[in-house]
């Protein structure tokens, strides 16, 4: 894909980063996200339209905070700095910033004065803060253009050095009118041009998978998630025929899906394996009950068993995945807290008879991958599949996994999912736990001392923080009578109301 006049989103370590980016892209204009670090000569070889400094966690005047090359002020592109991003640009300028007074989170009112970045807002304006720093004295040639009770500067410019800068967050939707502001930056004061499309990306994907992989055929792990799904049909349309998808059913999948990806591939231009291999990882699973543990096992198993499968079918051809840009942004961080490498198929043994490796969707955000999934024919049940940890229901049921658990959480989140549907209430991510714990219930006259499902449901826009969905009580009630009545194993429910942070999303 062209990457030139595109908007760089310079990573300073901030949560925001890809929302930022995701932004821009629904604007038509493509985005990246480069480390703060990358040298100016290397974004200049991009011919950005703009530059959008990230905000961060740090503190500019500490040792070792995040910077990034004094060139990048020199190539005569505009830069937006975001929260972090504006008092880095302060500090390089000659400004002042020290720790406020008052920290300030959440919603906050801007006041803001006349600029080209302020076009069609109005005088005042809420805004998200989220910072303790500030700016206490612009750079000399610098003008304040916005201010809150606790925050003088709450944005500055330099119009003639084409800097512009905010304290607050305009990429999040809790700034009601963020998003204009940054419209008016990427479109009147970088001139960028509308050059990005799902519809786009799937011609030049097309073209760029005939000319790597030529007249070789391509071998992908479906794991039954979203982007591997989304990765076998961009595949299948580019190359009909030539791509075998190897399904390893390891038995922790939701109830039905493991049927839902047979049929949904048995259409496309592919041919599908599917391996039954949930005897053996459930006896491998046998009396272990530390989530870890159960990761690990679960995983040097499904290399195993796609590995088998590799050597039989893979020779001479390409591997596929379905790794996606965060994966990639991820990988390749040099100032966020988390640092991972990812691999849809990690751990593959180096003998794998693999000439190369295709990634489709390595340049897509998740919501892209969706859109994308969509225009691809896919059914709405796998393009809008609830994310699912790679372990499965094995790490929902808490404490040692056997056939008999794993049957009732099923059943159980079958219902939380069934009725969340039907009462078309909205979240982030619902699913249901099978606790370790056992309470004493009745059924008729019966005494039943079954286990205690919990049920759990997150409002959140990156994953990174969430908050419980408060859902209607009828709906609530519904469900826990549904679930005790028709899972004999299950004698109570519980609803989880904890944030995160303190707590994660899944339970293990």
């Amino acid at each position: 894909m062209d990457t030139s006049k595109c908007i760089i989103v310079m990573d300073f370590g901030g949560q925001y980063k890809e929302l930022i980016a995701r932004v821009v892209r629904e604007m038509g204009v493509y985005s990246l996200i480069l480390p703060s670090r990358t040298p100016a000569e290397k974004l200049r070889e991009y011919d950005p339209a703009g530059i959008i400094f990230s905000g961060g966690p740090h503190s500019v005047y500490k040792e070792g905070a995040p910077s990034c090359d004094p060139g990048v002020f020199s190539l005569n592109v505009p830069v937006l700095g975001i929260c972090y991003g504006m008092q880095y640009a302060a500090q390089r300028f000659g400004g002042k910033v020290q720790p406020g007074t008052v920290s300030e989170y959440g919603e906050t009112k801007v006041e803001l004065s006349a600029s080209p970045l302020f076009k069609g807002l109005s005088s005042r304006e809420t805004m998200l803060m989220s910072h303790t720093d500030i700016v206490s004295e612009p750079p000399a040639g610098f003008t304040v253009t916005a201010s809150t009770e606790n925050c003088p500067v709450a944005a500055m410019e330099d119009r003639e050095r084409k800097i512009y800068c905010v304290q607050f967050h305009p990429e999040v939707n809790r700034s009601a009118h963020g998003k204009t502001l940054l419209f008016n930056f990427i479109f009147d004061i970088c001139g960028a041009h509308k050059n990005y499309s799902l519809e786009g990306y799937i011609e030049s994907q097309i073209t760029s998978i005939r000319e790597q992989v030529k007249d070789k055929n391509v071998l992908l792990g479906l794991s039954g998630g979203v982007d591997s799904a989304v990765a076998a049909a961009l595949i299948a349309k580019a190359l009909p025929g030539r791509l075998l998808c190897v399904y390893v059913d390891h038995g922790f999948m939701r109830k039905n899906e493991t049927e839902q990806i047979k049929t949904a591939f048995s259409s496309l231009p592919l041919k599908l394996e599917a391996i039954d291999a949930r005897a053996q990882f459930l006896q491998k699973l046998k009396g272990v009950t530390d989530p870890e543990q159960k990761r690990k096992i679960i995983g040097g198993e499904f290399v195993k068993t796609f590995a088998e499968a590799a050597k039989k079918y893979g020779e001479g051809a390409f591997l596929a995945q379905g790794t996606i840009y965060p994966d990639v942004i991820e990988s390749g961080a040099d100032n966020s807290a988390n640092i991972k490498s990812h691999h849809n198929v990690g751990g593959l043994p180096k003998d794998m008879p693999f000439i190369g490796l295709v990634e489709p969707l390595r340049g897509l955000f998740k919501d892209e991958v969706r859109k994308l999934g969509k225009k691809l024919g896919l059914p709405e049940d796998i393009v809008s599949r609830q994310p699912f940890p790679g372990p499965g229901l094995a790490i929902r049921v808490i404490g040692e996994v056997t056939e008999e658990k794993l049957n009732a959480l099923r059943e159980a989140d079958y219902i939380f999912r069934e009725e969340m549907a039907a009462a078309n209430v909205a979240a982030s991510q619902y699913f249901a736990v099978l606790t370790d714990s056992r309470s004493v219930g009745v059924i008729g006259d019966f005494r039943n001392y079954g286990y205690v499902a919990c049920l759990r449901a997150v409002i959140t826009e990156d994953f990174m923080t969430a908050q419980f969905a408060r859902l209607p009580y009828e709906l609530l009630e519904r469900v826990s009578s549904r679930i005790v009545n028709e899972v004999r194993l299950i004698s109570r429910v519980c609803y989880d109301i904890t944030g995160k942070p303190p707590a994660t999303v899944e339970w293990e």
